[in-house]
């Protein structure tokens, strides 16, 4: 029976492509195939189904009123009754949360992430009515975004916070007992916004995230 992996997060799982949108008057992604999940997919191959929901401004727990419709912990419930049963959920979610209007700390994101977890971790969404696994994922550091004026003010004090995320998120995931990946090592954000995957980064992800899951199901 595959396994079926459910992707749950921002505009980086959607795919947005930071060159393509950064001229363009709506949001561009990369391909399927170049996409973190479809590398991801290609990669596990035979015996697992990758599903991918990426929402572009996507939070945690946190209703942004300019961008309706994004809260996580609201739509998460219903995503999970729609694809179950679901084997694994992969958590990445937080840089929208960094944004200036919600004033939080990387503790606080990193709480609103746990929630998350907490959730999957008390469906019953998995194989047989149980609850799935669960790997939460640090997202990615936040570089400079001076050179595009309007994010700059929108991700004010975002690379000091976003540096913190890999403690804050490691903390939760040992509190609910879940997996837990940290991808800042490895993955850079673009300089065109210093908050989105290029492809080289995309390509990079998906092997690590395919790896992390061979190793849950390997144990």
């Amino acid at each position: 029976m595959e396994k079926v992996i459910l992707c749950f997060g921002d505009s980086n799982t959607w795919g947005y492509d930071p060159i393509a949108s950064s001229d363009s008057p709506f949001p561009k992604r990369h391909p399927w195939p170049k996409r973190w999940t479809g590398v991801c997919s290609e990669v596990l191959g035979e015996g697992f189904r990758v599903i991918e929901e990426g929402q572009n401004g996507r939070t945690t727990v946190h209703e942004d009123p300019l961008m309706p419709n994004t809260n996580g912990q609201v739509y998460l419930p219903s995503c999970l009754e729609s694809h179950k049963p679901i084997d694994l959920v992969v958590v990445m979610l937080g840089t929208n949360d960094l944004k200036a209007k919600f004033n939080l700390s990387a503790k606080e994101i990193a709480a609103g992430a746990g929630l998350l977890v907490g959730l999957i971790q008390q469906s019953v969404a998995g194989q047989e009515g149980q609850a799935p696994r669960v790997l939460l994922v640090t997202p990615p550091l936040v570089e400079d975004p001076s050179k595009l004026p309007n994010l700059a003010e929108k991700f004010a004090g975002s690379f000091e916070k976003s540096r913190a995320f890999p403690e804050a998120y490691q903390e939760v995931a040992s509190q609910l007992r879940c997996s837990f990946l940290n991808i800042q090592p490895a993955i850079k954000t673009s300089q065109v916004d210093g908050l989105h995957l290029e492809e080289g980064e995309h390509l990079k992800l998906g092997q690590l995230v395919a790896d992390a899951i061979q190793r849950e199901f390997s144990a």
